[in-house]
């Protein structure tokens, strides 16, 4: 399909890569959230309250590993835009070296930094032994995880988003009947889901590079050649580090937010986790149009087809908006037997409706952010993204915290900080990627 992203109708060609990379991100959180329900359904609710508290923890370290992929994502889709095999074959090996590395790396923080962390947010004491299990063992596949991004990162910018869909299918079905094996079958509750969850994510990571081997392109990786070039190193952090940055603080200033939910109850630290599960499905289809929004902008500016670039940004806002909110739609509609799937109880499933239905509506400015996030990025200009969420997300987020939340300590006070923070992110990322459009994608050019 690369070709199809520098010439070819726009509106079918993001279709195409978008709707595969959907599917592929939101069946991994319905595989993922079989830990939340297997555990609410089979354990018990201190055991989905525990998962529930290490999610924003979870998350936050997610997005740093698919924030530093965004570099590989930018800088192989650009160099096979401008046909340069040489930068290709660097970028794809470099990266896969950094996976490891920095896998490792997280795989040592995390472990170690588990249950000082979740004291540090509050968690409660009657959770914390299975909160602290469970996030431990899920950072020991640190490593699997990074190196799957980082391979579906180097797929996606070869405009491949249907390989990673099928080893997808395949390891998320894995986790489903782990899950079950070692919750009901063995008895470990949390400890069991997260040992489902490493070994699902191994065998997904071993099979994406078992492909890349055996590619036929520029983006065909050989074993021998995995190292780290300095110089496409820099250049692969200097785009993945801001984007991973921004990622993280989205995530951090939720782990604050977690903070206050911890204060009031386990009921609604379930409740809340019933309603993340349902923003991250919401979240991983809009992303899809930002990852599209990566690729067509890194691809067509390193092929100098600037027309294409302007392009791609408004067909992939047009159509994340459409589609987004279609399905942020259906959520609110089937939102009470949503909530039932996670527990039995009549009170978390009330309070997960109210989450749901304060917070799922205001997701079209959500995706304003990841569309000029993506473009902005594919562009070269990771950084601007990452201050303005800096600025608005995390900033916001905290000073509610610290300012509002302690004056009025209700659920809804907590919830509406998240609208309030989108509505000023997406205007300032509008402002900004506008202003550097003109700057950097001038008229004057032929769509190719």
């Amino acid at each position: 399909m690369s070709d199809g992203i520098r010439k070819g109708n726009l509106w079918k060609q993001i279709l195409l890569f978008a709707l595969p990379l959907a599917a592929t991100t939101m069946l991994e959180q319905l595989f993922n959230s079989t830990d939340v329900i297997v555990v609410g359904r089979f354990a018990s609710s201190n055991a989905l309250a525990a998962v529930g508290s290490t999610s924003s923890v979870v998350n936050l370290y997610i997005t740093i590993f698919t924030g530093l992929a965004i570099g590989a994502n930018v800088l192989t889709a650009q160099n096979i835009g401008a046909r340069n095999q040489a930068k290709v074959t660097q970028a794809v090996h470099t990266s896969l070296a950094l996976a490891l590395l920095s896998g490792l790396l997280m795989t040592l923080f995390g472990y170690f930094t588990a249950e000082p962390l979740l004291v540090a947010m509050g968690t409660p004491a009657e959770i914390m032994d299975l909160a602290v299990s469970y996030l431990r063992i899920y950072t020991l596949g640190s490593i699997f995880i990074m190196l799957y991004n980082f391979e579906s990162a180097i797929m996606r910018a070869n405009g491949d988003t249907k390989r990673p869909l099928y080893c997808l299918l395949f390891s998320g079905a894995l986790n489903v009947v782990l899950n079950l094996f070692f919750v009901i079958g063995c008895g470990l509750s949390v400890a069991g889901v997260a040992i489902a969850t490493v070994l699902a994510n191994g065998v997904g990571a071993l099979l994406l590079l078992h492909f890349l081997r055996s590619e036929k392109n520029m983006v065909q990786v050989r074993l021998s050649w995995v190292r780290l070039d300095m110089p496409m190193l820099r250049e692969i952090l200097r785009i993945g580090i801001p984007a991973a940055i921004q990622g993280a603080m989205f995530n951090a200033a939720n782990v604050v937010i977690q903070t206050g939910f911890n204060q009031l109850g386990a009921d609604i630290i379930a409740a809340s986790t019933i309603g993340v599960n349902a923003e991250i499905f919401a979240f991983y289809l809009m992303n899809s149009f930002n990852q599209a929004a990566v690729t067509f902008n890194g691809q067509n500016f390193g092929a100098g087809n600037y027309a294409r670039c302007r392009k791609s940004t408004r067909v992939a806002m047009i159509l994340a908006e459409v589609i987004s909110m279609g399905f942020v739609g259906l959520l609110l509609v089937f939102r009470v037997p949503f909530a039932a799937l996670y527990t039995t109880s009549q009170t978390i499933i009330e309070l997960a409706q109210v989450r749901l239905i304060y917070v799922l509506p205001f997701e079209v400015f959500n995706i304003m952010i990841e569309v000029y996030s993506g473009s902005l990025r594919g562009l070269g200009y990771s950084s601007v993204p990452a201050a303005m969420c800096a600025i608005f997300v995390c900033g916001v987020r905290l000073l509610w915290l610290f300012l509002v939340f302690p004056r009025y300590h209700t659920y809804f006070c907590l919830l509406v900080v998240y609208p309030i923070s989108w509505i000023l992110t997406s205007g300032a990322l509008a402002v900004c990627y506008y202003s550097i459009r003109r700057k950097v994608l001038p008229l004057k050019t032929v769509e190719a």
